[in-house]
């Protein structure tokens, strides 16, 4: 395999990337990490916009301290990446940000990069957030030539605690003592 494109962004979804492009994919000459900026947040809307439109909102948002800010973030994710790959071993890797439909945009990258193969991360929407949303993953699937390799997360007992699972788990550890004390106390009665 000479080239591999890895489409990420800041999501969950996307730190089973790295793992599996370690357990399936073999030593590639060059990887291309690419992120997709949305430059309007989670609206549907945006989804909604022909390439026109598109133009005309990455022209306005050309500048603005809310593309600043897109920009810091997608160098961000796309470092971390960058120094994940780099401290496995692999070299020559380039990152590329871009903005518009991630679909749309992941397509381009692969045609112009020429890669030969495409991983990107299941953000495991379900449902109506699924029909509404759609799948970035699906889409790239359906509309390339390109062999296409989506990671999946795999349920962990490593997931951080939130402060409510900390307390619930305290409470219920006290109860279960207190119980347990109550229940020895009436036994020796």
């Amino acid at each position: 395999m000479n080239k591999v494109l890895i489409a990420v962004d800041g999501t969950k979804a996307s730190t089973a990337v790295l793992s599996t492009f370690y357990n399936l994919v073999g030593m590639p000459e060059r990887v291309v990490l690419l992120h997709v900026e949305k430059l309007e947040g989670r609206s549907a809307m945006i989804d909604m916009l022909g390439d026109a439109e598109m133009s005309t909102l990455k022209e306005s948002l050309s500048g603005t301290d809310h593309k600043d800010v897109l920009d810091e973030k997608a160098e961000r994710i796309l470092n971390y990446y960058k120094r994940e790959l780099e401290s496995s071993g692999i070299a020559g890797i380039t990152t590329e940000i871009r903005a518009g439909h991630p679909c749309d945009e992941i397509l381009k990258v692969a045609a112009e990069e020429n890669v030969d193969l495409i991983l990107l991360g299941n953000s495991a929407r379900r449902g109506l957030n699924r029909i509404i949303a759609g799948s970035v993953a699906r889409e790239v699937q359906k509309h390339t030539k390109v062999p296409v390799l989506i990671a999946k997360r795999p349920p962990s007992c490593e997931e951080p605690y939130s402060w409510r699972d900390a307390i619930a788990a305290v409470s219920v550890t006290s109860a279960i003592v207190v119980g347990l004390f109550l229940f020895g106390i009436l036994v020796q009665r």
